[in-house]
Protein backbone atom coordinates (compact mmCIF):
# COMPACT_ATOMS: atom_id res chain seq x y z
CA UNK A 1 0.00 0.00 0.00
CA UNK A 2 1.51 3.08 -1.23
CA UNK A 3 -0.01 6.71 -0.47
CA UNK A 4 1.57 9.18 -2.27
CA UNK A 5 0.72 12.04 -0.05
CA UNK A 6 1.05 15.84 -1.49
CA UNK A 7 0.32 18.15 1.34
CA UNK A 8 -0.59 21.59 0.04
CA UNK A 9 -2.67 22.85 2.94
CA UNK A 10 -0.85 25.99 5.28
CA UNK A 11 -2.87 24.73 8.39
CA UNK A 12 -1.77 21.83 9.91
CA UNK A 13 -3.77 18.52 10.77
CA UNK A 14 -1.70 18.58 14.02
CA UNK A 15 -2.12 14.05 13.99
CA UNK A 16 -0.35 11.29 12.30
CA UNK A 17 -1.84 11.70 9.24
CA UNK A 18 0.35 9.55 6.79
CA UNK A 19 -0.07 6.40 9.40
CA UNK A 20 -4.05 6.61 9.64
CA UNK A 21 -3.97 6.73 6.05
CA UNK A 22 -2.18 3.31 5.80
CA UNK A 23 -4.30 1.99 8.56
CA UNK A 24 -7.47 3.12 7.28
CA UNK A 25 -7.20 2.40 3.94
CA UNK A 26 -5.40 -1.46 4.47
CA UNK A 27 -9.13 -1.85 6.76
CA UNK A 28 -10.83 -0.83 4.14
CA UNK A 29 -8.53 -3.04 1.66
CA UNK A 30 -8.88 -6.40 4.25
CA UNK A 31 -12.66 -6.17 4.74
CA UNK A 32 -13.34 -5.68 0.59
CA UNK A 33 -10.53 -8.48 -0.10
CA UNK A 34 -8.58 -6.77 -2.65
CA UNK A 35 -5.81 -8.83 -3.83
CA UNK A 36 -3.17 -6.43 -4.83
CA UNK A 37 -0.85 -4.24 -3.27
CA UNK A 38 -2.23 -0.61 -4.14
CA UNK A 39 -1.31 3.14 -4.92
CA UNK A 40 -3.42 6.14 -4.19
CA UNK A 41 -2.54 9.60 -4.24
CA UNK A 42 -3.98 11.78 -1.45
CA UNK A 43 -3.88 15.78 -1.52
CA UNK A 44 -4.73 17.61 1.57
CA UNK A 45 -5.45 21.13 0.81
CA UNK A 46 -7.60 24.20 2.10
CA UNK A 47 -11.13 25.23 1.18
CA UNK A 48 -10.30 27.59 -1.55
CA UNK A 49 -8.65 25.11 -3.78
CA UNK A 50 -11.02 22.09 -3.52
CA UNK A 51 -13.65 24.61 -4.27
CA UNK A 52 -12.20 24.95 -6.58
CA UNK A 53 -11.57 21.22 -8.06
CA UNK A 54 -15.88 20.39 -7.04
CA UNK A 55 -16.16 23.55 -9.69
CA UNK A 56 -14.39 22.09 -11.93
CA UNK A 57 -15.48 18.71 -11.88
CA UNK A 58 -18.98 18.30 -10.33
CA UNK A 59 -20.23 22.07 -11.27
CA UNK A 60 -20.63 22.72 -7.75
CA UNK A 61 -19.17 26.01 -6.76
CA UNK A 62 -18.74 25.52 -3.24
CA UNK A 63 -16.19 23.64 -0.86
CA UNK A 64 -16.60 19.95 0.13
CA UNK A 65 -14.96 17.64 2.66
CA UNK A 66 -13.39 15.21 0.16
CA UNK A 67 -13.21 14.51 -3.49
CA UNK A 68 -12.74 11.08 -4.87
CA UNK A 69 -11.44 10.25 -8.40
CA UNK A 70 -11.47 6.56 -9.00
CA UNK A 71 -9.10 5.11 -11.57
CA UNK A 72 -11.02 1.51 -12.18
CA UNK A 73 -14.41 1.78 -13.22
CA UNK A 74 -16.00 -1.07 -11.11
CA UNK A 75 -19.40 -1.91 -12.42
CA UNK A 76 -19.60 -3.62 -9.05
CA UNK A 77 -18.40 -2.68 -6.06
CA UNK A 78 -15.29 -4.41 -5.01
CA UNK A 79 -15.01 -6.71 -8.15
CA UNK A 80 -11.32 -7.00 -8.86
CA UNK A 81 -11.65 -9.36 -12.14
CA UNK A 82 -12.85 -5.75 -14.12
CA UNK A 83 -8.79 -5.41 -13.18
CA UNK A 84 -7.71 -7.82 -14.92
CA UNK A 85 -6.12 -5.44 -17.58
CA UNK A 86 -2.64 -4.20 -17.28
CA UNK A 87 -3.36 -0.47 -17.89
CA UNK A 88 -4.61 -0.51 -14.06
CA UNK A 89 -1.19 -1.03 -13.16
CA UNK A 90 1.62 1.02 -11.95
CA UNK A 91 3.96 -0.61 -14.38
CA UNK A 92 7.54 0.54 -12.18
CA UNK A 93 5.99 -1.29 -8.92
CA UNK A 94 3.42 -3.55 -10.07
CA UNK A 95 0.48 -1.56 -7.86
CA UNK A 96 -2.96 -1.40 -8.49
CA UNK A 97 -3.74 2.41 -9.38
CA UNK A 98 -6.93 2.99 -7.19
CA UNK A 99 -6.88 6.85 -7.83
CA UNK A 100 -6.86 9.79 -6.77
CA UNK A 101 -8.59 11.61 -3.04
CA UNK A 102 -8.74 15.44 -1.47
CA UNK A 103 -9.35 16.73 1.27
CA UNK A 104 -9.78 20.23 2.89
CA UNK A 105 -8.41 21.12 6.09
CA UNK A 106 -10.57 23.46 6.91
CA UNK A 107 -13.59 21.22 6.50
CA UNK A 108 -11.71 18.09 8.60
CA UNK A 109 -11.36 21.04 11.45
CA UNK A 110 -14.96 22.55 11.03
CA UNK A 111 -16.68 18.93 10.53
CA UNK A 112 -14.87 17.42 14.11
CA UNK A 113 -16.30 20.44 16.17
CA UNK A 114 -19.93 19.94 14.07
CA UNK A 115 -19.89 15.98 15.08
CA UNK A 116 -17.93 16.41 18.20
CA UNK A 117 -15.13 14.07 18.17
CA UNK A 118 -11.24 14.19 17.08
CA UNK A 119 -9.34 15.09 14.36
CA UNK A 120 -7.87 11.91 14.28
CA UNK A 121 -11.43 10.41 13.91
CA UNK A 122 -12.91 12.87 11.15
CA UNK A 123 -9.58 12.24 9.12
CA UNK A 124 -9.96 8.56 9.24
CA UNK A 125 -13.56 8.68 8.03
CA UNK A 126 -12.61 10.51 4.94
CA UNK A 127 -10.38 8.62 4.51
CA UNK A 128 -12.48 5.33 5.08
CA UNK A 129 -15.51 7.12 2.51
CA UNK A 130 -12.82 7.71 -0.29
CA UNK A 131 -11.40 4.43 -0.53
CA UNK A 132 -15.08 3.07 -0.72
CA UNK A 133 -15.50 5.47 -3.31
CA UNK A 134 -12.14 4.23 -5.14
CA UNK A 135 -13.67 1.07 -4.70
CA UNK A 136 -16.69 1.36 -6.47
CA UNK A 137 -19.06 2.53 -3.78
CA UNK A 138 -21.35 5.31 -4.23
CA UNK A 139 -24.20 6.74 -1.77
CA UNK A 140 -26.87 7.84 -4.38
CA UNK A 141 -29.52 5.93 -3.08
CA UNK A 142 -30.77 5.36 0.45
CA UNK A 143 -29.78 1.53 0.29
CA UNK A 144 -25.91 2.78 -1.51
CA UNK A 145 -25.97 4.71 1.58
CA UNK A 146 -26.66 2.52 4.09
CA UNK A 147 -23.99 -0.09 2.85
CA UNK A 148 -21.30 2.40 2.68
CA UNK A 149 -21.99 3.98 6.06
CA UNK A 150 -21.90 0.11 7.72
CA UNK A 151 -18.80 -0.16 5.89
CA UNK A 152 -17.39 2.81 7.62
CA UNK A 153 -18.86 2.51 10.81
CA UNK A 154 -16.80 -1.56 10.72
CA UNK A 155 -13.60 -0.43 9.68
CA UNK A 156 -12.88 2.52 11.93
CA UNK A 157 -14.61 0.73 15.04
CA UNK A 158 -12.15 -2.65 14.25
CA UNK A 159 -9.51 -0.04 14.60
CA UNK A 160 -10.88 1.60 17.50
CA UNK A 161 -11.13 4.64 15.97
CA UNK A 162 -14.78 6.09 17.41
CA UNK A 163 -16.32 9.28 18.03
Amino acid sequence: MTFQISYEAQRELGIDYVGLCNRVAEQILFTEKCPYDVQVNLVITDNEEIQQVNREFRNINAPTDVLSFPMIPFETPSDFSAVEDDSYFDMDTDELMLGDIMISVDKVFGQAKEYGHSIEREFSFLIAHSMLHLLGYDHMTPEEAEVMERKQAEALNALHITR
